[in-house]
């Protein structure tokens, strides 16, 4: 089921499985991604990393994400666009600088328990029913149970992480850093220009994911380039000097020696064995 406004606002729920897979493929510019699998052994390639999601796991992609559906049983689809709700303009915590789309190499995987799976489908089925609406108030209506959808995935990713044991204010730094990263990857590749556009030192900013991630705030960048790499050498025919120089080396050598590092093959090796991408389900 699809809601489309007057100005260009677009919502989708679907029951996706073998048959419509398809769908998975259709998201366009500014549209985002919500997928609840319903049952077990679905398998996708996302970003050139193979995953196995299981029944009641819940996953969120953007536009930049490539994926490649290897096998689909059953998935509920969430879709919509940036003027039906940009995410960007409401609270931060389930915006882009939230911690389900800001894009970044992390892919958030949901794991919900049985109490907050009974609040999501009974959302979901309220969703169900505004969709079947044709009044002037359902575009405000399905906007609302959206933003209610996506703070209360907020909050179960944020208990399963243990964000709640962490101090607000030092999260908000994280998912800052975050963001930046998102926006400037391409041309600062250094702890200490983050930090800057921060107003913070970089010890400050290592010393805070020391104490909140398992990564370092230099993995966090070297990640993210890696993420784009594969991206690029998957996905497009661009010469590898070209995708080596979009993500910041100007030295086709060091790019091959920082994605080896990362990967474990020379860029040119990963390029040759990269797969169609073609449909396949059994």
């Amino acid at each position: 089921m699809k809601y489309i406004g007057r100005t260009d606002e677009y919502f989708e729920i679907n029951d996706v499985n073998h048959t419509n897979c398809g769908r998975l493929h259709d998201t366009q510019k500014n549209q985002l991604l919500l997928l609840w699998f319903t049952t077990d052994n679905n398998k996708l390639t996302i970003d050139s990393i193979d995953h196995t999601f299981n029944t009641n796991q819940i996953i969120f992609l953007t536009e930049f994400h490539q994926v490649k559906i290897n096998k689909i049983h059953g998935v509920k689809l969430l879709r919509f666009n940036k003027p039906f709700y940009c995410i960007l303009h409401h609270d931060s915590e389930v915006g882009c600088k939230g911690i389900l789309f800001y894009g970044s190499a992390s892919l958030p995987i949901l794991s919900p328990s049985d109490s907050e799976i009974e609040i999501l489908e009974t959302v979901w089925k309220m969703l169900m029913i505004e969709m079947e609406s044709k009044d002037r108030l359902q575009l405000e209506m399905l906007q609302m149970m959206l933003k209610r959808i996506l703070i209360l995935c907020t909050r179960i990713y944020k208990n399963q992480e243990n964000f709640q044991a962490t101090d607000t204010t030092k999260v908000d730094i994280i998912r800052d850093f975050n963001y930046l990263v998102e926006t400037h990857f391409r041309e600062k590749h250094t702890v200490a220009e983050y930090a800057t556009l921060l107003n913070k030192s970089p010890k400050t900013i290592s010393n805070l994911f020391k104490k909140i991630s398992k990564k370092t705030p230099l993995q966090f960048i070297q990640e993210r380039k890696m993420l784009e790499a594969r991206r690029l050498l998957r996905h497009t025919d661009k010469a590898i000097s070209e995708i080596g120089y979009e993500i910041g080396f100007n030295d086709i050598q060091a790019f091959s020696r920082f994605f080896k590092k990362y990967e474990g093959v020379s860029p040119s090796e990963f390029k040759s064995f990269s797969p169609s991408g073609n449909i396949a389900n059994s």
